[in-house]
């Protein structure tokens, strides 16, 4: 990644005379943040560039030189999906919809066709060959090491026909059989966990320290300071401890999705 952005925020940081935790203060971040920003290991979201420019005063310079993201992902996810491309371990945690990694084409056209304001074919058409981009991490072999854990609602609620969720269980089946990913079911049976305010993303690096992004209903954040994805980190480990073993949850996994299938 190029550290042309990083290198101008610390020069103009430098120049307004404040120390990266002053920066932070005024930008309403952290200065792990702002570190990692000018280290280049980090791409701030618009939203972040915008309180950067405002707490510098250089109008909306810091805004307009960001790197170009992907159109077809939402503003609020565009860092995280960078990250995700660079993580040696990605841990996954699903409340309603399967991650965006492990979507089938037709599962992923069915949730972004029922979003409100409907889009157009053209746009639709874009937004599913960017999830599907998305997903070409688990073609190697090894890395990123994924683990997956699903709310047993993602399972039971149909997305599309349930031809696509048997096929897109299935396909998490599969993964998980092939060993490409770990996957443990969260029952209903295990009741009201932290974890239930949302989906989660926690990704582990090579070089660089961990990371978190959690997501609602159009909107998402990333975390980056390491308490925060500490606790974050220990909120999932917990509920994993009351999911289903792994042998469990893929025998479920293969149940639910013969249980669609008979609706052939």
């Amino acid at each position: 990644m190029s550290n042309i952005y990083g290198d101008w925020l610390k020069a103009q940081r430098e120049t307004a005379g404040l120390t990266q935790q002053q920066l932070a203060d005024a930008a309403i971040m952290t200065r792990s943040h702002i570190s990692h920003i000018e280290a280049g290991r980090r791409v701030p979201s618009r939203e972040d560039a915008r309180r950067l420019d405002r707490a510098l005063n250089t109008g909306n310079v810091l805004s307009s030189f960001l790197p170009e993201g992907d159109p077809a992902v939402a503003d609020y996810f565009e860092t995280a999906r960078q990250l995700e491309q660079q993580a040696t371990l990605i841990k996954e945690f699903a409340l309603s919809v399967v991650p965006g990694i492990l979507q089938t084409r037709r599962y992923a056209e069915a949730v972004l066709r029922s979003w409100f304001p409907p889009r157009s074919e053209s746009e639709c058409d874009r937004l599913v060959v960017t999830r599907l981009e998305r997903a070409r991490i688990l073609e190697d072999p090894l890395t990123p090491a994924v683990w997956v854990l699903l709310d047993e609602a993602v399972l039971r609620r149909p997305v599309g026909t349930p031809q696509i969720m048997a096929e897109q269980v299935t396909h998490i089946a599969e993964l998980a059989e092939r060993k490409r990913v770990r996957v443990h079911v969260l029952p209903f049976g295990a009741g009201y966990q932290p974890l239930h305010q949302g989906m989660l993303s926690l990704m582990s690096f090579e070089d660089q320290p961990p990371a978190a992004y959690s997501e609602g209903a159009f909107t998402g954040k990333l975390y980056d300071s390491p308490t925060m994805v500490q606790r974050l980190e220990h909120t999932y480990t917990l509920a994993v401890g009351d999911a289903l073993p792994t042998t469990e949850s893929l025998a479920l996994l293969r149940a639910i999705a013969g249980e669609y299938g008979h609706h052939d």
